[in-house]
C-alpha cells in the first residue's frame, strides 16, 4: 500500500488479523504514518509489516535474538546504506496470539494495542531503543504516546504509571 511518498507494505500471514480492523492495511499504514509524523525520517521511506502468529515470531526471535519464545513485536532495521529512492527502514513483525492475550490482560481494545505495537516497532526502525536505559525508554514512550494521540488512541502507559 502506498501512502503519500512512503511505501508501506503489509503482509497478512494469519487470517485472524482481518478481524482487528475493517480496513486492516490502511489501519496499520495510518499507525506507521503517525510514528513518522512524530519522528520524521527525512524523506520517503519503505517499510514492511508482517502480521503473523506466535509460532512464526518465536522462530524469528530464536534465530535472531537467541530467545526461544514468542513476543508481541520484532523490528529488523535495514543496515544497508541508502541509495536512491525511498529509504528502506526495515521490517516489523507482529504476533497475533501474543497481541490478543496482552490486549485482554491489559483490558485494551485490540485495535489500540495493534496501533501501539506498530508505532513501537516503527520507532525501533527509526533508531529508538527502550532497552538502552531509563532515559531512552522514557523518551520512546513519550514519542509513542504522541503518535498514538494522533490516532485517537489513549496513552497505553497511563494505567501502568499508577
Amino acid at each position: 500500500m502506498s501512502r503519500h511518498e512512503n511505501e508501506i507494505d503489509v503482509a497478512v500471514e494469519d487470517p485472524r488479523w482481518e478481524g482487528v480492523a475493517p480496513d486492516l492495511e490502511a489501519f496499520v499504514a495510518d499507525a506507521v504514518e503517525a510514528a513518522l509524523a512524530i519522528v520524521p525520517p527525512g524523506g520517503p521511506i519503505e517499510i514492511s509489516l508482517v502480521l503473523t502468529d506466535d509460532a512464526a515470531v518465536q522462530e524469528l526471535n530464536r534465530t535472531w535474538r537467541g530467545k526461544d519464545k514468542p513476543t508481541n513485536v520484532l523490528s529488523f532495521p535495514n543496515e544497508q546504506p541508502h541509495g536512491g529512492g525511498p529509504r528502506l527502514l526495515g521490517d516489523v513483525v507482529l504476533a497475533y496470539d501474543t497481541l490478543l492475550r496482552e490486549s485482554a490482560e491489559q483490558s485494551k481494545p485490540l485495535g489500540h494495542h495493534l496501533a501501539h505495537l506498530v508505532v513501537h516497532g516503527t520507532l525501533h526502525l527509526l533508531g529508538h531503543d527502550h532497552e538502552l536505559g531509563d532515559a531512552e525508554a522514557d523518551a520512546m514512550e513519550a514519542l509513542e504516546v504522541a503518535a498514538l494521540r494522533r490516532l485517537g488512541v489513549p496513552d497505553p502507559y497511563g494505567d501502568a504509571a499508577g
